[in-house]
């Protein structure tokens, strides 16, 4: 199936990685296997030493004859990433890893551990496309999509890092590290299917512990709700009017404010999901208290109680001028937006200290 958004947004063409386990799902599992002449009950076998057991190396499926695990190796489990760095911050609960795959791209995911929850954010494609001016992936630019077994490998690495260190659970994925997740929309799906499968088929990770995040591609946003995968949406809106969008979001120029709003409100009554509108405050920018009743009496009217706001501060990154709203500034913006009947709080910011939070991943290697 062709991807919803062809040539304007298409990464530039280079060749993916090759052909991973996670990329196929049960019908094309069932046809590797066949195909290196193994019985039809090795693919649930490997699907559970990967999904299940968290392994991606033939070598240490210890259920697997040792006379076919390099072969399996060689044909359904090549290495994909390393991780070339790993640095902490938070005494050590948030971690980002910096990913170098198998043609040298780099990309970032960030694990983030909380009293209540484990939580990794993670890419889905090696920089952005979408060149929002306070974001520093979008300053660099797109250098391709990720496979979908690169996005799974991601996952995979968090859950089994967080069950070596003391049998943790990973709880939460969000689509909120490099990339448009929306703009590498089959494998995006193809992932978050696998995520949320039961084992030995998937991850067995709820749906409603996923977040998909998107800068506002109407025509995907819309499929996305009739794939009926009752993930949760994250729209990321950071300014009420077309005319400062247009400036900090430059695809507003081909779906504005009222399409992008409209398209969530479709997703919300399909899935019966709350939306979440995601807004940099960026000062003296997007922050004045007439924009704030603007996004509630917009939300109100469009989303009514489906929609809750998420205040981001402003995050750091080089070169950029711009910076955080001050703390009256923000809590009068948020007294506005809620005083329109929206849901509407400050989120709390990880990682901003080893440019880790939102809008500071940049794959610097």
């Amino acid at each position: 199936m062709p991807d919803p958004l062809p040539l304007v947004f298409d990464a530039p063409r280079r060749a993916m990685p090759p052909r991973h386990f996670a990329d196929l799902d049960d019908d094309a599992r069932a046809a590797a296997v066949a195909e290196l002449g193994l019985p039809a009950f090795r693919a649930k076998q490997l699907a559970n030493q990967y999904y299940g057991r968290l392994i991606a190396d033939p070598a240490q499926m210890t259920d697997l004859p040792a006379a076919v695990r390099e072969q399996v190796g060689a044909a359904l489990f090549p290495a994909l990433l390393s991780p070339a760095r790993e640095i902490e911050c938070d005494a050590g609960e948030t971690r980002k890893v910096l990913w170098r795959a198998v043609d040298g791209t780099t990309f970032e995911s960030v694990l983030m551990r909380y009293p209540d929850r484990n939580t990794v954010c993670i890419s889905s494609q090696a920089g952005c496309g979408m060149a929002c001016p306070f974001c520093a992936t979008g300053q660099g630019g797109l250098k391709r999509n990720l496979s979908t077994a690169e996005i799974l490998e991601q996952v995979r690495f968090a859950a089994a890092e967080l069950r070596e260190r003391d049998g943790g659970r990973l709880s939460n994925i969000v689509f909120m590290g490099m990339g448009e997740p929306l703009a590498n929309y089959n494998r995006v799906v193809a992932a978050v299917r696998r995520i949320t499968a039961a084992p030995p088929n998937g991850f067995g990770i709820s749906a409603r512990s996923l977040t998909v995040s998107t800068v506002g591609l109407a025509p995907a946003i819309r499929r996305l709700a009739d794939e009926r995968l009752n993930v949760t949406l994250a729209l990321s809106l950071h300014a009420p009017d077309d005319e400062l969008r247009d400036t900090l979001v430059p695809v507003n120029s081909r779906w504005k404010v009222g399409e992008a709003v409209d398209a969530a409100r479709y997703y919300a009554d399909v899935t019966g999901r709350r939306v979440s509108i995601e807004y940099a405050l960026i000062r003296d920018v997007n922050d004045q208290p007439w924009r704030a009743d603007l996004l509630g009496k917009l939300l109100h009217r469009t989303l009514g109680p489906l929609a809750h706001v998420n205040v981001i501060p402003l995050n750091p990154t080089p070169g950029s001028e711009w910076d955080a709203s001050p703390k009256p500034a923000e809590r009068e913006f948020v007294k506005r937006v809620r005083s329109h009947g929206v849901s509407c709080t400050v989120r709390d910011t990880r990682g901003r200290e080893i440019a880790a939070a939102c809008g500071q991943l940049a794959a610097q290697g």
